[in-house]
């Protein structure tokens, strides 16, 4: 009970914003025009609301307390925060994003030393192509050998059919 007398604006925030996520969990599987219709009746009036209590309390508030910098920090940013209201397909949070790269900062120090400025770079294009593939639903792996394959006899001009997203209907060779 003590925690609660400590924080209560704390509290009433989180409670606020859990209602909001409360729904977004309802919203998930559904086509984006339908999220962004459910999101315009449902939860843009408790995003509103959550912005002029922000600001009621953040004017009862010293400038120096800490909640009032959480208060200002989220403030000065609530047009990116809002923007998930704008559009079916953005989502509330990052954690997709930053599950994605969970394998790259895990593996960091793997490749702290990559040799040089140039080396790192070139580990970046591979992930980006890893990354491309498999946000294609395609197996890197597979997709990489065969490309590496084909790509020295393959037409330059019809170099679009090895990317990920037309690769998977691109006709394949097969090794004779």
């Amino acid at each position: 009970m003590a925690d609660l007398r400590k924080a209560p604006l704390a509290i009433e925030a989180v409670r606020r914003i859990d209602a909001i996520f409360a729904i977004e969990r309802e919203l998930n599987g559904i086509t984006a025009t339908d999220r962004h219709a459910a999101r315009r009746d449902r939860v843009a009036p408790l995003v509103e609301d959550l912005a002029e209590w922000m600001r009621a309390e953040r004017a009862r508030l010293s400038r120096h307390a800490e909640t009032a910098k959480a208060i200002d920090y989220m403030l000065k940013r609530w047009a990116a925060f809002t923007r998930f209201l704008d559009d079916g397909r953005i989502c509330l949070t990052n954690n997709a994003a930053e599950r994605a790269l969970r394998g790259i900062a895990l593996g960091r120090k793997a490749w702290l030393f990559a040799g040089s400025d140039r080396g790192g770079e070139r580990a970046a294009a591979i992930y980006t192509l890893i990354g491309t593939a498999k946000l294609n639903d395609i197996d890197p792996q597979a997709w990489l050998a065969d490309v590496l394959g084909r790509i020295n006899d393959h037409p330059a001009s019809r170099l679009d059919e090895l990317l990920p997203w037309n690769w998977r209907n691109a006709p394949q060779q097969v090794a004779a």
